[in-house]
């Protein structure tokens, strides 16, 4: 597979340059048959309302980034035609490739990669965390969180009291643990990538990272958000917060290497170094919606955010993934 997306891409080049010569440093004049894909930060998990039918439990929200990205790029006369938004909640990056349970029994969703076409021009999307396993990683950090059978997965080690799980990532089997869920996710982003390459040769394709969860400072942590009456990480002890951190900027290396070493190229923005001023712990200016905090999704109760973007979080995720496709498409 990537050999035949090395040529795929290679060939896509080519034709580039014996098409008609357009001006340098202009938008496409015609509308970019666009695809995102992703997991739970591309289809913002908590944003109401959110697509329903067949892929309810997508938890897609109708005003997620790529839809106001979209908005955005359109307001500068950069046209999107989005063939399909296939982001997920949950989705793994092998989702990419192949089909996705879903909560109930017997819901399938097809894989991510069907959307994609010969003429797709972009490819855009969040994918990653849930390869390496970022739920149970906070799951192990957090009693209370073990109580919640909506978030996926469960603690890496459950006999492990989560008072302890900031030692346990940095030393023995926690750390062998994330070590190989780091290599999992190396490969299948590289596998993800060639694979837009193969299906759609010409399509530019863009990484998307995750935005910066835990503050530099975690003492911002300490107090609740205006409001709230729940820690912005509920019971995860603070000497655990900047372990958590490192594992993020950690991933956000490794997407980021990911997209810098594919062959052909491809492109990363980089969330993560651009939202540490709107963290969990940011109060008012918060970006992320604190682990037990209300979300605005209500079925008879509200769930909680688990840690993912709201309204201003996704904002911010719009406007940069936004900034890069104009880049891109200008170049």
């Amino acid at each position: 597979m990537r050999r035949l997306a090395a040529a795929a891409v290679a060939l896509g080049g080519c034709l580039a340059l014996a098409g008609p010569a357009g001006s340098a440093g202009a938008a496409p004049a015609e509308p970019v048959p666009t695809v995102f894909f992703g997991d739970s930060y591309t289809a913002n998990f908590g944003i109401a309302p959110y697509q329903e039918g067949d892929r309810t439990f997508c938890f897609q929200a109708k005003e997620n980034y790529p839809a106001v990205a979209t908005r955005r790029l359109a307001d500068k006369s950069i046209t999107l035609d989005v063939q399909a938004d296939v982001s997920c909640g949950a989705a793994l990056v092998q989702n990419f490739w192949q089909e996705q349970e879903l909560l109930l029994p017997g819901m399938k969703v097809p894989p991510q990669q069907d959307a994609l076409k010969q003429d797709t021009g972009l490819a855009v999307g969040s994918m990653g965390g849930n390869t390496l396993g970022f739920s149970r990683i906070l799951k192990q950090c957090s009693a209370e969180l073990r109580e919640h059978p909506l978030l996926p997965g469960e603690p890496v080690d459950g006999d492990q009291p989560a008072s302890t799980c900031g030692e346990f990532f940095e030393t023995g089997d926690g750390k062998q643990w994330l070590d190989d869920q780091f290599e999992h996710v190396t490969g299948d982003l590289e596998e993800l990538l060639d694979r837009i390459g193969y299906f759609s040769p010409d399509a530019k394709r863009v990484l998307v990272g995750y935005p910066r969860l835990v503050p530099a400072d975690t003492a911002k942590c300490s107090t609740a958000a205006p409001g709230q009456t729940k820690l912005p990480f509920a019971d995860i002890p603070r000497d655990a917060l900047p372990v958590l951190d490192r594992i993020q900027k950690r991933l956000n290396d490794t997407m980021k290497k990911a997209a810098a070493d594919i062959d052909g190229g491809a492109d990363f923005v980089d969330l993560y170094a651009n939202t540490g001023g709107n963290t969990a712990c940011d109060g008012a200016d918060r970006g992320i919606g604190g682990l037990l905090e209300d979300s605005q999704l209500d079925f008879g109760a509200k769930l909680p955010w688990y840690a993912h973007p709201n309204d201003k979080g996704r904002d911010i995720q719009a406007a940069q993934v936004a900034d890069k496709v104009e880049q891109i498409l200008n170049r």
